[in-house]
């Protein structure tokens, strides 16, 4: 079996899965005719037999288990251990660890169909589970074999992880930040504190970024390391009570003189900015893969309420006006699920250079899902601002969207500040 595909082993749950048919065939076996166009775009999307199983194992498990809980735990503002065990039950994990350090690797388009899907469910319980990759990827790709032999197992078996990048003072501006690095013998003293951190109180391992003290410059002084649980003078300050993806944990963290080993920091003083954006460029597409589970939630809510439901004697959906929101949505959503596997297939071939094309995806999916499931609380009326109905989650869930992984403001000066001649 090759390294990139997850071994029917690990998932007990795939080998009773329906077989998918091979993209050869697929056209020839499956009734596409009646599909609706989203429909059409899921149907087709390029995936191996073994992945296009996992993913119907994940899709099980949202609709048998974690789309039912979800509005117990929006509600509660519980962390969510009961998916996140599901979760693991499945592997789902290794899919983006390499063998060799007790994974089973698949493809990034994988991972992001995965994350979509999740996130559908429940969207704290998809930024939760997206948040182990964010956090361990800079790791996987920057890191020493000796760092990845002895960390990377711990999040192929289940462990969380959590990027720490936020300052008060530094949110879309990481120059800002003034966590400090300072280096005794064979060990790093940290000193500082971050916030809104994902998964902050519950990760095993943290990627922390920070200041190398003695090296000057708000960029060159950037650097990056893990910090694992437990570590003397790591605390949690404060969790917050948010709007929405409720049941993800949100945290303040605080360092005094936590020692780590030297062994712990992922390449050289000074490496942080550039291995920064580097993991972001490939963070950003996970996140719009988020929002895309969002509004394809509240996309298909909306479809089933308004082809149900009757005013005037007629379906909502008759109407002419309702017709033309729900074609701009549909095809906007087209559009950009297509940008999202394409920069995923991109990642998958060895690209390098896809940052501004990270950018147009994550800003365009995020305000996407804002926009969607507004709409959707239109459609439903006065039922969608009641909390009866998943619609009013789905809007809470999806303003963050614009605002984590840089802001969208952000995003479109990136973009529109690539076209400067120089």
């Amino acid at each position: 079996m090759s390294a990139r595909w997850l071994p029917l082993s690990l998932l007990p749950q795939v080998a009773s899965s329906p077989a998918r048919p091979s993209t050869s065939t697929a056209a020839k076996a499956s009734p596409i005719e009646a599909m609706n166009i989203l429909e059409k775009l899921d149907f087709r999307l390029a995936l191996s037999d073994e992945e296009a199983m996992l993913l119907e194992s994940v899709q099980s498990l949202c609709r048998e288990q974690i789309a039912p809980r979800a509005e117990h735990y929006d509600r509660s503002a519980e962390f969510p251990w009961e998916h996140v065990r599901a979760i693991n039950e499945l592997g789902l994990n290794a899919m983006f660890i390499p063998e060799a350090y007790g994974g089973a690797q698949l493809s990034y388009t994988a991972y992001l169909a995965c994350v979509r899907e999740i996130s559908k469910a429940c969207a704290a319980t998809g930024i939760i589970w997206a948040t182990n990759y964010h956090g361990m990827k800079p790791l996987i790709d920057w890191g020493t074999e000796e760092q990845k032999q002895r960390l990377l197992p711990r999040i192929a078996q289940g462990g969380l992880g959590a990027l720490a990048i936020t300052e008060p003072g530094a949110g879309s501006d990481a120059t800002g930040m003034r966590t400090t690095f300072r280096e005794e013998g064979n060990e790093i003293v940290i000193n500082g504190g971050k916030t809104f951190i994902t998964n902050g109180d519950v990760a095993d391992l943290y990627l922390l970024f920070g200041k190398w003290e003695g090296i000057p410059g708000a960029k060159e002084s950037i650097s990056v390391l893990i910090l694992e649980k437990g570590t003397p003078g790591l605390s949690v300050v404060r969790l917050e009570d948010k709007m929405g993806t409720r049941a993800s944990s949100t945290a303040t963290l605080a360092f005094d003189n936590c020692r780590v080993p030297r062994a712990n920091l992922i390449g050289n003083p000074g490496d942080g900015l550039k291995i920064l954006f580097a993991s972001l460029n490939k963070s950003r597409p996970s996140v719009a893969a988020h929002a895309l589970g969002i509004a394809r939630g509240a996309f298909e809510d909306s479809l089933s309420y308004i082809n149900e439901r009757k005013q005037s004697g007629k379906k909502i959906i008759e109407f002419q006006g309702i017709q033309f929101m729900l074609a701009d949505l549909a095809s906007e959503l087209v559009l950009v699920e297509n940008w999202l596997w394409q920069v995923g297939g991109w990642v998958d071939a060895g690209a390098k250079d896809f940052g501004i094309e990270a950018s147009v995806l994550k800003m365009r999916a995020t305000d996407l899902a804002m926009r969607i499931t507004t709409d959707a609380v239109q459609f439903h009326g006065g039922y969608g601002y009641c909390k009866d109905f998943r619609v009013e989650r789905l809007m809470r869930d999806a303003k963050i969207t614009q605002i984590w992984e840089g802001t969208n403001q952000v995003h479109r000066q990136l973009i529109g500040r690539s076209f400067l001649q120089r």
